[in-house]
């Protein structure tokens, strides 16, 4: 008999639903920075075990949407609330729940169906007198019949392994949804357009994370010299952003291309010949022609 089904994690933006997503399979599959709003795509983390597979469903942060990219964001990890037989609810370290949380609070479904919800208070580790959670989980209680109220810190191994021996106890009887050697449900190409919009969000700041997208135009294996070619796009909205993410004799894009480099060819376990350029396409995050074309669909 095997266990197998889906679990959404779903939050405000930046409150660690991708670092404990990478924790819950063990592996890097989901870009992680200190800016909101990292997440653009949902993307399935896969777990499995003997007797038991989990996919985990990472989302967007929900949020307020300032343009069209924005609704298809929250749109998207509205839609998973619905797809998981887990949600996993997260929150971070506060004593109290705030305006947004009670929002998401609102979008949960009828507790009498069958998905099992839970809250998670990520980042606890910060709190360093747990006496003080203690109003917070009475009153998330009382809110919303929470099927379990779990404090963790995401990169805490033990606390993961806890959630995961949680979580297995809620999986319905199915055959496995994917491969056993399956970690993510996404293909190189998307992966390694995340890896370069890592590294960006990693060295730009303002308004500049939030203004850039990747595209891939070109992805080929160069046999004669042993390595994979892959030609990649940096969209901007304004000139000005263009001049910032090139930086001073080139060398801004140069420190984004070789530390991307570095984690795409982990990714292959190959040598990579990574060429980037920077365009401008303005409003592209208002257009929908634009968003279609480099992936982002409800």
């Amino acid at each position: 008999m095997t266990k197998s089904g889906f679990v959404s994690i779903i939050g405000q933006p930046n409150v660690g639903k991708s670092t404990l997503l990478n924790s819950l399979v063990h592996e890097k599959i989901a870009i992680i920075s200190h800016k909101p709003e990292t997440t653009r795509d949902s993307i399935k983390g896969i777990l499995t075990k003997e007797n038991c597979q989990i996919v985990f469903i990472d989302t967007p942060g929900i949020h307020k949407p300032h343009d069209l990219l924005g609704k298809l964001m929250v749109n998207q990890a509205s839609a998973s609330i619905l797809d998981g037989d887990v949600v996993l609810f997260l929150t971070e370290k506060k004593i109290a729940l705030n305006k947004d949380d009670l929002q998401i609070i609102a979008k949960l479904p009828n507790p009498k169906n069958n998905q099992k919800i839970f809250l998670i208070i990520n980042k606890v580790d910060k709190i360093k007198d747990k006496t003080l959670l203690l109003p917070l989980l009475a009153k998330a209680a009382e809110i919303y019949p929470f099927d379990e109220i779990i404090p963790l810190c995401a990169l805490n191994k033990n606390d993961v392994e806890k959630l995961t021996l949680i979580l297995e106890k809620h999986m319905p009887e199915n055959p496995f949804f994917y491969p056993e050697d399956y970690i993510t449900d996404k293909d190189n190409r998307f992966m390694i357009q995340e890896i370069i919009r890592e590294k960006i969000l990693g060295a730009t700041h303002e308004e500049i994370p939030h203004s850039t997208a990747v595209f891939i135009e070109e992805m080929s294996e160069d046999k004669e010299k042993n390595l994979i070619d892959i030609h990649a796009v940096i969209y901007v909205e304004r000139l000005s952003q263009k001049s910032i993410v090139i930086g001073k004799y080139g060398l801004k894009l140069k420190e984004i291309g070789q530390l991307a480099r570095i984690d795409i060819e982990k990714l292959l376990s190959r040598r990579v010949y990574l060429n980037l350029w920077v365009k401008v396409y303005e409003k592209w995050k208002k257009d929908p022609r634009a968003l279609q074309e480099m992936g982002y669909t409800e």
